[in-house]
């Protein structure tokens, strides 16, 4: 795994903030982006510099979903960037 350049503190805002304000859109990049379509709840769990990791609900059990960024994460505001590419990747019509 690459090293994680990011404080716990800077993590924990992350996941909090996604999974208060934006469960919606990550259920969205876990279903379609994360091959899930089944999943039926989801939490982001962890971030690395080079994916988003979340748990996902499917058929009852947890599932890892690890989704890559589309480059390594070096600062703070690419989460940003990157949950916003991925959103709108996933609401795109088949």
């Amino acid at each position: 795994m690459t090293a994680h350049p990011f404080t716990p503190d800077i993590v924990e805002a992350v996941l909090k903030h996604m999974n208060t304000d934006h469960g919606g859109h990550s259920l969205e990049i876990v279903q379609v982006l994360g091959n899930q379509p089944d999943a039926t709840a989801v939490v982001l769990t962890a971030l690395d510099p080079t994916a988003a990791i979340f748990t996902a609900t499917v058929a009852g059990h947890p599932v890892e979903v690890r989704i890559p960024w589309s480059e390594p994460i070096a600062d703070r505001p690419q989460f940003r960037t990157e949950f916003a590419r991925m959103a709108h990747e996933a609401a795109r019509p088949n």
